[in-house]
C-alpha cells in the first residue's frame, strides 16, 4: 500500500470467519495498484478475528464495533474512518485479480457523472460462471425484482465474454462496489434499516435520483464465494430479500407510482407465496409472511425513508424508470421461459 493519502479506501465489513478474511486480505495485497488502504470494519466478531488481525495484518486499519451492524452499518462506519477519494466496499469472501483496481479507477475518472461502479464478479468455485451476487452489472424491473447481466433468479450463465462491455447499469453489487466518497456522503450512505441485502440497490437508486450514473467495468474481475455469510435458502435471506425490495418500492417511487406499482407487486407477492406453498418451502413461506408483516407495522419507517429520499431527488420517476426493465421479470422468467439478460433485453428493445 502506498504511503500518504490513498486514492482508494477498501472497506471490508466483517463478522467471523478468519480463514475467509485471510484469503481476501492476502489477495488484496497482490494488487498491482498501490495507492489504497484497507479498513476492516468488524461487527463484534466472536471468533477472535480482532486479535488475529492485529497480529497478522498490523497495517490494516481495524475498527472494532460493539454490535453486529450488518453490511450497511459496517460499511457506513468504515467510510467514516476512510481517507481515500474513492470508497470500495468489498465482501470478505472475495479474491481479486491482481490488476482489478486500475480499470475501476480509469473508468470512474473518465466521466465525472459516474458515482458508483462494480467489477465483473465471477464465482469463486466455478471461475467461468457469472456470480449470483452481481454478475456483470445489476438491473431491476419496475416492481423491484433485481437481476444481473449473467443471472436471472437462480439461473447463472457461463462467462463467455458476452457481458465484457463496460456500460451503465441500474445498480452495482455490494460484493465489490466503488463509490465516489463525496457522492456517498451527500447521498447519506447505506440505509442501515436494510441490515443486509439490497442496500446497495437502494443507494444506487438514490444516486441516480440525484442525477448520477452507475456503471459496470468488466475488465476488473473479482471472484466471490456466494452465500458464505448467509445460506441461500434460509428464512433470514428470504425475509430480507422480500422485505427490503418492498421497502425500496414503497419509499423511492413518487406516491402515484407507488400505488400503481405497489398494487401489482402485492399480487406478485401472493403468487410467490402460492409457489412456495406448492413446493412446501417453509423458509420461503415464512420469509414472505414475515416481510409483509414488517411492512404492515412499520408505516412510520417507510414515511421517514420517503422523506429522506425526496430531499435527495433531482430527477423524476419517469427518467429513472427508463433505466429499469418495464414489465415483470418474474412473469418473463416463469411463464415465458426467458432465462438470460440478453433475452430480456432483446424483448425490451
Amino acid at each position: 500500500m502506498a504511503e500518504g493519502t490513498p486514492t482508494i479506501s477498501i472497506i471490508i465489513p466483517h463478522w467471523n470467519g478468519i480463514e475467509t478474511l485471510s484469503e481476501c486480505l492476502d489477495s488484496l495485497k497482490l494488487s498491482t495498484y498501490r495507492s489504497f488502504e484497507i479498513i476492516v470494519s468488524d461487527n463484534a466478531s466472536t471468533d477472535g478475528s480482532q486479535d488475529w488481525l492485529k497480529e497478522n495484518h498490523p497495517d490494516v486499519l481495524l475498527l472494532e464495533h460493539d454490535n453486529n451492524y450488518g453490511y450497511a452499518g459496517g460499511c457506513n462506519r468504515g467510510a467514516l474512518a476512510a481517507s481515500g477519494s474513492f470508497l470500495l466496499f468489498l465482501n470478505n469472501d472475495t479474491i481479486q485479480d491482481a490488476g482489478w483496481l486500475e480499470p475501476l479507477v480509469d473508468r470512474i475518472e473518465s466521466d465525472s457523472s459516474i458515482a458508483a461502479l462494480q467489477p465483473k464478479i465471477l464465482n469463486y468455485y466455478e471461475r467461468d460462471l457469472l456470480d449470483y451476487a452481481g454478475g456483470s452489472g445489476g438491473h431491476m424491473d419496475l416492481f423491484c425484482f433485481p437481476f444481473t447481466r449473467g443471472r436471472l433468479f437462480m439461473d447463472q450463465e457461463k462467462d463467455t465474454g458476452q457481458y465484457d462491455r463496460a456500460e451503465p447499469c441500474f445498480w452495482a453489487s455490494g460484493t465489490a462496489i466503488m463509490v465516489r466518497r463525496e457522492m456517498f456522503e451527500k447521498s447519506g450512505g447505506f440505509d442501515e434499516i436494510f441490515f443486509a441485502h439490497m442496500e446497495e440497490i437502494d443507494l444506487c437508486w438514490r444516486l441516480q435520483a440525484m442525477g448520477h450514473k452507475i456503471w459496470v467495468e468488466p475488465q476488473s474481475i473479482v471472484y466471490h464465494k456466494n452465500a458464505v455469510s448467509m445460506p441461500m435458502y434460509s428464512h433470514w435471506k428470504y425475509y430480507l430479500n422480500h422485505r427490503n425490495s418492498l421497502l425500496m418500492l414503497l419509499s423511492n417511487y413518487s406516491i402515484p407510482v407507488t400505488f400503481y406499482v405497489g398494487l401489482i407487486r402485492l399480487m406478485l407477492e401472493f403468487v410467490a407465496l402460492g409457489y412456495a406453498a406448492v413446493k412446501l418451502d417453509i423458509n420461503h413461506i415464512t420469509g414472505i409472511l414475515r416481510a409483509l408483516g414488517w411492512i404492515l407495522i412499520h408505516p412510520h419507517t417507510i414515511i421517514s425513508k420517503r422523506t429522506r429520499f425526496r430531499k435527495h431527488r433531482r430527477l423524476r420517476d419517469g427518467v429513472i424508470m427508463n433505466s429499469m426493465v418495464h414489465g415483470s421479470i418474474a412473469l418473463e422468467y416463469h411463464l415465458l421461459g426467458k432465462k438470460t439478460y440478453l433475452e430480456i433485453k432483446s424483448k425490451a428493445s
